[in-house]
């Protein structure tokens, strides 16, 4: 019998991957009564898993069930990745698995909306025989083409869907998606192409999701976008209701409410996919509670002026080094998570040598890079003088290589510190948790030495416990209950 799973995007990080996912359980509809059964595969980004969840919600409030292996499903739908080569073909794998194991397989996400070079539809191409194809963002299609194939029950008795709808996170942490889309136009990006131009959503119902979630014990929200710090620029930063009270579609005052709430309810709010506005600094003094995190993920890409230009990004390096030099001033915790691409079409020895500059000087915490990969109908793949693959994957080595250095510093420095983490997992003589500065399936994680006290309970996922640092390498840390 093979086993579905959720399969997490590759990332060429500096940081271990955190425990995945576990399986998702859906209860069973009223006795006597068939349901059919869907199976479930999601790839890629965050942003794809709340897809996933949106329409694993709407499956569930129809009365479908989920299904754990492919011969126990009726019917199976695979969410896809298309942002890069690797990602393209880890994809067409999975629906080609999901075929030859069960036959009937619906396919959404990004790669079905993508053309190859003659305009035709990538995923028929390969795979002639699956049963639709949506892009990304399509819980109303996906589940038109499911009704197609396999009818929807008729149980007027079937469990109600609980507020926060199906996760497939654990219990403790979440995914927020405050908005899709993106309005930028990078040359060697195609996710506009995908899933469109910035959309935000009204900020009562992000606020609204946001409290659902807490309400079900979630302890870490994890906000997301394709662009955070753009929230509310489609609508012009339209004022919304809040229990009454007027807020504002914007990111600072979105953070303001996600802090209150988080307060209330003794949990952590972390922000990614942030651009460095100028905006972004009315932020940071909102992260000196220990509610909203002294966390920033934040995609610079390069550093060089010249290669921000090529490829349309929207700030630049010298800006981008006094902003988090500022940031830091403002608050010394602050942890940043970037990434960044090597060997850019045009890419220089010299321009190259620069992004390794601005690196000692940024001092990044989390990094990770990525030798540039053309993506079909990316308009980087125009620009003059590609680099080599041997030199890109060479640059890409050198930049980890500084990163590995930079970030066992800054690591050693947390040795003998007091610090709170959030508890993901429990052994017999050692948890796993994460700190403020560490993001799950990412980041680092925290190996906790459980002592064996008599009488003394050990701890809980999704408990917070204050552990002392006594050992740290280039990716986690070692500690011992405080």
């Amino acid at each position: 019998m093979t086993e579905l799973r959720r399969i997490p995007a590759s990332a060429n990080t500096a940081a271990a991957p955190a425990a995945a996912a576990p399986e998702l359980v859906i209860p069973s509809p009223a006795p006597g009564i068939a349901a059919p059964k869907v199976g479930f595969v999601s790839l890629g980004c965050p942003k794809a898993l709340v897809d996933s969840e949106q329409i694993l919600t709407q499956l569930r409030a129809e009365g479908y069930q989920t299904a754990k292996s492919y011969d126990g499903a009726d019917l199976v739908i695979v969410n896809t990745c298309g942002f890069i080569d690797a990602a393209v073909q880890e994809s067409l794998d999975a629906i080609g698995e999901a075929l030859a194991e069960n036959g009937k397989v619906i396919v959404t996400g990004c790669l079905g909306a993508k053309k190859d070079a003659d305009g035709q539809d990538i995923i028929t191409k390969v795979h002639p025989k699956v049963l639709a194809v949506t892009g990304p963002h399509a819980v109303t299609e996906v589940m038109e083409s499911v009704h197609i194939h396999l009818p929807k029950p008729h149980d007027p008795f079937v469990d109600l869907v609980p507020d926060h709808g199906v996760k497939l996170t654990p219990k403790h942490y979440a995914y927020l998606k405050i908005s899709e889309g993106c309005n930028h136009r990078c040359s060697f990006c195609i996710i506009p192409s995908m899933r469109g131009d910035l959309v935000s959503r009204p900020i009562h119902e992000v606020l609204q999701e946001a409290e659902n979630l807490f309400k079900a014990g979630v302890k870490e929200l994890l906000i997301i976008s394709q662009d955070t710090s753009a929230y509310g620029v489609d609508v012009k930063f339209r004022t919304g209701f809040w229990n009454g009270r007027p807020v504002k579609t914007h990111m600072t005052q979105l953070t303001e409410e996600l802090g209150k709430m988080a307060r209330q309810y003794d949990a952590w709010v972390r922000m990614h996919y942030v651009y460095p506005y100028p905006h972004v600094d009315q932020v940071i003094p909102l992260m000196g509670d220990g509610h909203v995190l002294p966390y920033l993920d934040i995609p610079m890409q390069h550093a060089h002026p010249d290669v921000l230009k090529r490829m349309k990004r929207p700030a630049s390096g010298e800006k981008n080094l006094d902003r988090i030099l500022a940031w830091r001033k403002m608050n010394p915790d602050l942890t940043i998570r970037s990434t960044f691409i090597a060997g850019f079409p045009g890419e220089t020895e010299e321009e190259f040598e620069y992004l390794l500059d601005f690196l000692r000087e940024a001092q990044i915490d989390r990094l990770g890079c990525f030798a540039y990969s053309p993506v079909e109908g990316a308009t980087a793949n125009l620009l003059d003088n590609p680099v080599p693959e041997e030199v890109r994957e060479e640059r890409r080595a050198r930049v980890m290589l500084l990163q590995e250095e930079i970030s066992l510093k800054r690591m050693q420095a947390k040795v003998g510190k007091t610090m709170r983490v959030i508890v993901d997992e429990v052994g017999a003589r050692e948890a796993i948790g994460r700190t403020a500065a560490d993001a799950p399936e990412i980041d680092g994680v925290v190996h906790i030495k459980r002592a064996l006290v008599p009488g003394k309970a050990k701890p809980a996922v999704g408990q917070f416990i204050d552990v002392v640092i006594t050992k740290a390498d280039a990716h986690d840390l070692w500690a011992t209950v405080a």
